[in-house]
């Protein structure tokens, strides 16, 4: 086949509004097993858009854009109905920013020769697949953005903002978490930020400026900005799909915030969607249960969904979005408190 023909089949992205899950869910919440437990998850979600002293944080970690969600978390921005982000980079930038300079991404085949796949320049995730050229392109448009900004040390929210400027003012990225984020004033934070296309852009970005003005990614920053948010909201829900370093990210604010006032409040509401096994020990499945001994989730409100997210997170959110539960809601805009508190 040739690449043009490997590359013809986009992936769609799943639309909350189009399928109300509330008469599933309220079927489900009399089952057993996982059924229950993403009824229950998505009736703690709703509890959080409801709870007027809550703020929500919404972490991202997994191939989630790139298999059809993008979607999903842009209605939940737009809809007023998720606060903070805190993500893996390969979500906001390989696969949001990528998107939104106009590129897509495309139904493969998991039994691809990927040798073949190398020569012709084509990524495989598992049954998806990547246009290498085009993300190229996406690491050099990271790199102009650095650029264009002046030198100096920037969180990631910071500089994920200069990227929703740099799509408005292109007029580009309709659709876009990363510009919706930035005009609802959603800060996304990605702690691990060279860890994606991102990465390539700022080492080509620092490797020719030379001596000149660079920029760099503080990730204490980061955690600093993140920590006074925590500290400027009464209460805090967590709704965390995978789990590696944006669940650990954001669950440690609820200690350093402790550390800075002592007796501030731990999370009081978190749901997870995971597949990954409590039993090694590992951050990413380790329950919630587990998390209130360290003291970061209170007890009574947090529910594990062990499940592959392309599979509940839709639903949970359909849930939410068709329940009503977002309406209304304060618009909190934590870029805009962040901006006014960043000494």
């Amino acid at each position: 086949m040739s690449r043009k023909e490997i590359l013809e089949k986009e992936i769609k992205h799943f639309d909350i509004k189009k399928i109300n899950s509330v008469p599933l869910m309220e079927e489900y919440a009399g089952m057993s097993f996982q059924a229950r437990n993403l009824a229950r998850g998505s009736r703690i979600y709703e509890s959080m858009l409801k709870d007027k002293d809550c703020s929500v944080i919404l972490c991202l970690a997994g191939s989630l854009f790139s298999a059809g969600l993008k979607k999903v978390v842009y209605d939940l921005v737009m809809e007023g109905m998720v606060d903070i982000i805190v993500s893996t980079g390969a979500v906001i930038v390989d696969q949001d920013f990528f998107e939104a300079l106009g590129f897509k991404h495309y139904a493969g085949n998991i039994y691809a020769d990927d040798g073949e796949l190398m020569e012709k320049r084509i990524d495989r995730i598992y049954d998806t697949y990547i246009d290498e050229d085009e993300l190229r392109i996406c690491d050099e448009t990271v790199r102009d953005v650095a650029d264009s900004m002046e030198e100096g040390v920037y969180s990631s929210r910071e500089f994920i903002m200069a990227m929703g400027k740099y799509l408005r003012q292109k007029n580009m990225g309709e659709g876009s978490v990363i510009r919706a984020a930035c005009e609802k004033g959603v800060p996304i934070f990605v702690p691990a930020f060279s860890d994606c296309s991102a990465g390539f852009g700022l080492v080509e970005h620092q490797y020719k400026r030379k001596n000149k003005g660079k920029v760099a990614i503080d990730s204490v920053k980061d955690f600093l900005e993140l920590t006074k948010i925590k500290l400027a909201c009464a209460q805090t829900g967590l709704l965390m799909i995978g789990g590696g370093v944006p669940k650990n990210f954001a669950q440690d604010i609820t200690v350093s915030a402790d550390i800075l006032q002592p007796g501030s409040d731990m999370h009081k509401y978190a749901v997870q969607i995971t597949v990954a096994d409590e039993r090694d020990g590992g951050l990413s499945g380790s329950t919630l249960k587990e998390a209130h001994s360290w003291g970061k989730v209170d007890e009574g409100m947090e529910q594990m969904i062990y499940s592959e997210a392309t599979l509940t997170f839709p639903l949970l959110a359909s849930y939410a979005y068709h329940s009503a539960a977002g309406k209304g809601r304060k618009q909190w805009d934590f870029n805009h408190y962040l901006e006014e508190n960043n000494e």
